[in-house]
């Protein structure tokens, strides 16, 4: 059947062409049309007809289907009515014969009516091959849509085009006071946000859509307490970030996630400098299959760099990112390699054959409570890995050096944050030795999503139905997503003169317990009586409270905003490589006690 209607289209299409050119005479002449006009028209109607269809065939009028049309397809339609139109018009010129001298209005009039006929035959094609709705399913759950805007009306014509999802759009809230009363697609704007849970009542609304894309994320935290008032369901367009086609798809209503709330504003990036050191350059990222280092990988990759060359020890992450980035960036010469970082001689076989323009150093042990446990590990990997990296760097004239590290490396207490704090010092002190290569550090908090974060870890204790652990109900970290933090890498490799260390603004410390409330409401739960709450009791190597500054470090703002700047300390790199190799060599000699006071000792 569906072969046959683009056949049978056309030949109903050819009819309204002919009823069209007859009645745009009849309104021409009030009813009463000439007895020369009917020999005209009988005797060139076919002839315009047929050139009519010819010029929809070739506009593709034909290849619509039906059941999806959308406003693209009925400018297309209009599109071929005007070029119609135009050859109508030609006609009537080329011919000059009495036998095709309509009046110019009588173009004119065809145009409107011929549009008007097309387009109205295909609304009623698509209203008959529409299915049935069975009352009892497609009122099953109230819909309100927040944002009586262009996403809200993009939601409400996508919820129509899936009737099978079972929802029916009550109306919208907006907080526009000159659209109250107004209505979109039928439906009303309810009013402001206030409103929220007497509509919910009013309606047994069963779910709540959030369409406001562009607004603040103050606002979206707003949006979601008055929500949480009501027993609706919750459901966001993404933002306008995240929108690429900016069309909102029915696929992309999803549901809240933790990282809508404690996100904050999108990150401006500045392009401009980002892409003048990064262009033209071979790229070195190691820990490249890592929550921060393969999204290190993604933006760079925007910026047209030589080569990439994702470094890391886990086989699967590094393919993993490897394939993602070649079906991206087809033409962007990408290199995968596995190695460990402390595999000195592969390294500086990378560094020789390569020749690294820009270093960005993600690969890292992170995990506080298993490096309290195996502190050789961390030792090796975190500051002997990172020693390597920076004298190689040196050695073969890398332009930047960019050591990712963390707020547990500010006054540390714990294994893990005691050796990003040497590793951020051997930074600092290969500057004062490097003749080329710009070292700097980026030092921030916790990142949403990434492995390990207490969000996965939260996200599946209440998916087994609890209880949720927290260390302690006091317990605070700051939080940031991780494009956003991987943005402010970038710019901060940008703007690095070397030496500095470079603090992300990471907005207020974040209660952990509130965290833990938050995402079991989001679930649908009712914190405590649901889902348990249990506390755990602080872990060796935690703290209550992270910081971001060390007390000696003076602070200053950079021409970023969400970037700060701290001066460090003079490091005497001789004494602290001379201190580093004596432990390194006699590292398996020492338990963990040992080990663990003489990291102590190199801070």
């Amino acid at each position: 059947m569906s072969r046959l209607f683009p056949i049978i289209n056309i030949v109903i299409d050819y009819f309204l062409f002919v009823i069209s050119i007859y009645f745009s005479l009849w309104l021409r002449f009030n009813g009463a049309i000439p007895s020369n006009y009917i020999d005209i028209f009988l005797h060139s109607v076919w002839f315009i007809a047929s050139g009519k269809i010819i010029i929809f065939y070739l506009l593709r009028v034909y290849k619509i289907i039906i059941k999806f049309i959308h406003t693209y397809d009925v400018i297309n339609i209009l599109k071929a009515n005007i070029i119609s139109t135009l050859f109508f018009g030609l006609i009537i010129w080329i011919f000059r014969s009495e036998k095709f001298l309509y009046p110019r209005s009588v173009v004119i009039i065809d145009l409107i009516l011929s549009f008007l006929f097309v387009t109205g035959l295909r609304f009623i094609e698509k209203f008959i091959l529409k299915p049935a709705k069975s009352p009892d399913k497609y009122k099953r759950e109230g819909v309100l849509i927040i944002g009586a805007g262009e996403a809200g009306s993009m939601v409400l014509r996508e919820i129509r085009n899936h009737p099978d999802a079972g929802m029916n759009v009550a109306g919208f809230i907006d907080d526009d006071k000159s659209k109250l009363d107004m209505s979109i697609g039928g439906k009303k704007v309810f009013g402001d946000r206030n409103k929220i849970p007497d509509i919910v009542r009013e309606y047994n609304i069963n779910l709540i859509i959030i369409a406001v894309p562009s607004v603040s994320q103050k606002e979206i935290n707003n949006i979601v307490e008055i929500c949480e008032k009501t027993n609706a369901k919750l459901k966001i367009v993404p933002s306008t970030y995240d929108i690429i086609s900016g069309d909102v798809k029915f696929e992309q209503i999803r549901d809240i996630k933790i990282e809508d709330l404690l996100g904050r504003e999108e990150v401006e990036l500045a392009n401009k400098e980002i892409e003048e050191y990064i262009k033209n350059k071979v790229i070195l990222i190691t820990g490249a299959g890592g929550s921060i280092g393969s999204e290190i990988a993604r933006q760079a990759a925007y910026f047209k760099p030589k080569r990439l060359l994702l470094l890391g020890k886990g086989e699967n992450s590094i393919f993993n990112i490897n394939l993602e980035l070649n079906q991206k960036f087809k033409n962007l010469d990408i290199e995968p390699i596995i190695s460990d970082i402390n595999n000195r001689s592969k390294i500086e076989d990378l560094f020789k054959r390569y020749k690294p323009a820009i270093v960005f150093h993600a690969a890292a042990h992170k995990h506080v409570f298993l490096m309290e446990l195996h502190p050789d590990e961390a030792f090796k990997n975190n500051i002997i890995g990172s020693l390597n990296l920076a004298l190689l760097a040196d050695k073969y004239n890398a332009e930047r050096f960019v050591l990712i590290s963390t707020d547990k490396a500010v006054n540390p207490v714990s294994v893990m944050g005691m050796t990003k704090r040497i590793a951020e010092k051997i930074i600092i002190g290969y500057m004062s030795k490097s003749r080329r290569t710009k070292f700097v550090a980026v030092r921030f908090g916790n990142v949403l999503g990434s492995r390990g974060s207490v969000v996965p870890i939260f996200k599946d204790q209440i998916e087994k139905g609890g209880p949720v652990t927290v260390t302690h109900r006091e317990v605070k970290r700051y939080f940031m997503t991780i494009p956003e933090a991987v943005q402010l890498v970038l710019e901060a490799g940008g703007v690095a003169r070397g030496g500095e260390i470079f603090i992300l603004d990471m907005g207020e410390p974040i209660k952990i317990d509130d965290l833990a409330r938050k995402m079991i409401k989001l679930s649908g739960y009712i914190p405590e009586k649901d889902i348990k709450i249990k506390y755990t009791g602080l872990k060796p190597g935690e703290k209550l409270f992270e910081e971001l500054v060390i007390d000696n470090e003076s602070v200053s703002t950079t021409e970023y905003e969400k970037i700060l700047v701290a001066k460090p300390e003079k490091i005497d790199l001789k004494n602290i490589l001379s201190q580093i190799n004596k432990i390194d060599k006699n590292l398996y000699k020492y338990n963990k006690k040992e080990i663990k006071k003489l990291i102590k000792r190199l801070i």
